[in-house]
């Protein structure tokens, strides 16, 4: 099932006009609410550093099969039986592409949380777009906003979101190497589909940041006794009689499919951070900003 539980009023058959008119309405506040929480977290945000074509050293990094043997530094591989890359710093400005999933089952909020796992994905986006443009970074929403270094780039990601925000997937046009990629979503699309899709972008040298938003129901599993759930991707409705006798094997499969994507971010380099929605949106923007800042993972192949 793609979200669980009690469904939020969003959730319900509503035209997609009808949903927009509400989304645009709550922009301006979620824009503010953004702007918050950067001003708890701005301290200390002093841009990034990026591996690239400048002069500056910046660090060691294992050797990856397909990168060329050139850029091997070979006095640092003879310390020990691995070779290592020297990086150096990127000085122009790279493309951070920022997405926050608009598919129904974002839109779930249970009573245990006071905001949709939409809004929190549209708060953690626009926070993002206010820090990296104070930064000076090129910031882009693909298929609504195209890359810009501006330091009112949030204002206008906001703006433009209120009056078109694509559905489906995230448009991966502009996407290349060098290129980083915030994808925040509840990841409760097919797991292969995702997996698929990094894949592709990982082959094309984007380095991506997913930011897992979600319900404390969908962790916690509370429910008891004659119970509904609905798909509010498909519609499709399950009912349990017991839906106690459900939480193990539910609680099994919910941490088991997390620690899949966990795991194939680890294997790509790429970072993996979740944040619950009756928790602090920056919690999640602090652990993003050492991701965004420079600390690599290098990726790491199966044997």
């Amino acid at each position: 099932m793609a979200a669980i539980g009690s469904t939020h009023p969003l959730t319900q058959s509503q035209p997609a006009l009808l949903r927009a008119r509400q989304r645009a309405a709550l922009m301006p506040d979620l824009l503010i609410e953004a702007r918050r929480i950067v001003a708890t977290v701005a301290t200390g945000w002093h841009g990034r550093r990026r591996r690239g074509a400048g002069e500056n050293f910046w660090q060691f990094r294992p050797f990856v099969d397909g990168e060329a043997t050139s850029r091997i530094d070979w006095r640092r591989s003879a310390r020990d039986d691995s070779l290592y890359l020297r990086d150096r710093e990127w000085e122009a400005a790279q493309t951070v592409f920022l997405w926050a999933d608009p598919s129904a089952s974002m839109m779930f909020r249970s009573r245990m949380a006071e905001v949709s796992k939409e809004s929190r994905a549209l708060v953690l986006a626009l926070a993002l777009a206010e820090l990296l443009a104070r930064a000076g970074e090129r910031i882009a929403y693909p298929g609504v906003l195209a890359p810009l270094t501006a330091r009112n780039a949030a204002e206008r990601m906001a703006a433009a979101l209120m009056t078109h925000r694509p559905a489906g997937p995230a448009p991966d046009a502009g996407m290349r190497r060098f290129s980083e990629f915030v994808w925040i979503s509840d990841f409760l699309d097919p797991l292969d589909e995702i997996l698929a899709r990094a894949d592709m972008l990982a082959r094309r040298g984007v380095r991506g940041h997913l930011i897992e938003v979600y319900d404390p129901v969908e962790e916690e599993f509370p429910y008891a006794g004659r119970t509904e759930f609905r798909d509010p991707e498909s519609g499709a409705r399950l009912t349990a009689g017991r839906a106690e006798a459900l939480k193990a094997d539910y609680a099994r499969l919910y941490q088991a499919r997390r620690a899949a994507l966990r795991d194939h971010c680890r294997r790509l380099g790429w970072s993996f951070v979740s944040n619950r929605t009756d928790r602090l949106a920056s919690e999640a923007l602090v652990a993003i900003h050492g991701q965004l800042s420079g600390v690599v993972q290098p990726p790491r192949h199966s044997a």
